[in-house]
């Protein structure tokens, strides 16, 4: 009997000792920095949410747990995961399943919401919308303040008859951009009225921004602060498309396209897309720039547009929906699937998947033109598909910076990894460059 309680004291100080680590037990703290990866498995088997503590003294990552089902139930086929996001408070976490429009019947996505634990790991899931069986969603996002969600959708392949030109009656089936309503610290999603909205080309990448228009600014959404930037890839009748459309988003969250028939072109195969607001909260000193990558025939490179707005001395106010070109492309790799900016607005970074690279660049806040960091670029793990950066900003929109800066994260899908790099808060130089092993096939992350 000595003996089982010796081996029952040893387990329990064990697990003590590993609770932060392993969620033996419940913490009653939160770590201050936490990532989630999602993982897509092998065959069809291991769509999980993985969840990791970061270290802010050195950027460590330390595994809280990977068992975050990103089906319902456990174990059974959703899917992959596409992408992970938060709400404004960090409180509750969505992931996008793709669903598998090929079974039979047809497995429709879905959005699936966690709350977020004490310790920082998921709690169970709960399906916040279904989207229309059949249909490919690629990506969401959502506005800085937490009121909508998107999701672009490229419908059923090959198209429904009742594609064409926007706007269609039923969309069913087809390329669309959907919203939903959402609340800090809910798990519930409510689609806007009218949604999904059909876009009538197949979209490749979206990224929403906030900022002020410039008065006299003559837009279909009354005063909007929100503006959604879509890239297209091709058409159902033209086929190829390449092109960049602007939307202004109304207060119910509607997207109005601003440039309806006249989309802006782009270099070959958009990929994927930012826009970056680097006026000073509350100044009018910046500008609104719109960064695309794009994957040529043989190299990638990012295109940048300058939003026009009274900062430009080419635009009038009632300009704000164009997109002027600015400068030359900036090369990035290949295949440039994903970029961030960090919490300044001076450094933007993107993760190249088809070279195994990151590139970090110097942002003109002026003119939006891009400068190639010192060095340009630090190789990461096989196959990076996603990117997340540590911190994130307080209520005031300030940077929470660590006392040894800021912190960069690949997901690396074929080698089952994550690379992660330390971040000069100064020059925004990438160094000390860590691996840390995980679950099968990295893909969508986020930090906060």
């Amino acid at each position: 009997m000595s003996k089982k309680i010796s081996v029952a004291i040893a387990l329990v100080g064990m697990c003590a000792l590993s609770l932060f680590l392993l969620s033996c037990g419940s913490s009653s703290s939160r770590p201050s920095g936490l990532l989630y990866v999602l993982t897509q498995g092998s065959n069809g088997v291991g769509n999980n949410v993985s969840s990791f503590a970061i270290d802010l003294s050195s950027g460590s990552l330390s595994l809280v747990n990977s068992n975050a089902s990103t089906c319902i139930p456990a174990g059974s086929s959703c899917g992959l995961p596409l992408n992970i996001l938060l709400d404004a408070t960090g409180a509750t976490a969505f992931v996008l399943n793709q669903g598998i429009p090929s079974a039979n019947p047809p497995v429709a996505p879905t959005i699936y919401s966690y709350p977020v634990n004490s310790d920082g790991s998921l709690g169970s899931p709960t399906v916040a919308a279904t989207l229309t069986s059949g249909d490919t969603p690629i990506a969401m996002t959502r506005d800085a303040a937490g009121q909508f969600l998107f999701v672009i959708d490229q419908g059923s392949d090959p198209s429904a008859a009742n594609c064409g030109a926007p706007p269609n009656a039923p969309n069913v089936a087809c390329a669309s951009i959907s919203v939903f309503a959402m609340k800090s610290g809910s798990t519930s999603l409510s689609p806007a009225s009218g949604s999904p909205f059909p876009v009538g080309r197949i979209p490749s990448a979206l990224s929403v921004i906030a900022f002020t228009p410039p008065a006299g600014a003559v837009l279909p959404c009354a005063a909007t602060t929100e503006f959604l930037y879509v890239t297209f890839n091709s058409d159902p009748v033209l086929h190829n498309d390449n092109t960049l459309s602007a939307y202004c988003v109304d207060s119910s969250g509607n997207p109005k396209d601003l440039t309806p028939g006249l989309p802006y072109a782009t270099a070959t195969d958009p990929i994927s897309v930012l826009a970056v607001n680097t006026n000073p909260p509350g100044e009018n000193a910046g500008g609104l720039f719109v960064y695309v990558g794009n994957q040529g025939p043989t190299v990638g490179a990012l295109n940048v547009f300058q939003v026009c707005t009274v900062v430009n001395a080419v635009c009038t106010s009632e300009d704000v929906a164009q997109l002027v070109p600015v400068g030359g492309p900036a090369s990035a790799g290949l295949s440039p699937v994903g970029m961030l900016v960090d919490p300044t607005n001076n450094f933007l970074y993107v993760v190249s998947e088809g070279s195994n690279q990151a590139f970090g660049f110097h942002i003109n806040t002026t003119a939006g033109t891009l400068t190639a960091l010192t060095p340009a670029y630090q190789p990461t793990g096989s196959q990076p598909v996603a990117l997340a950066m540590h911190p994130s900003v307080n209520a005031a929109g300030q940077p929470l910076y660590s006392s040894s800066g800021q912190f960069l994260y690949t997901s690396n899908t074929n080698s089952d990894n994550i690379t992660g790099f330390t971040l000069s808060t100064t020059s925004g130089s990438m160094s000390s460059p860590i691996t840390v092993i995980a679950p099968a096939a990295p893909s969508g992350m986020v930090a906060h």
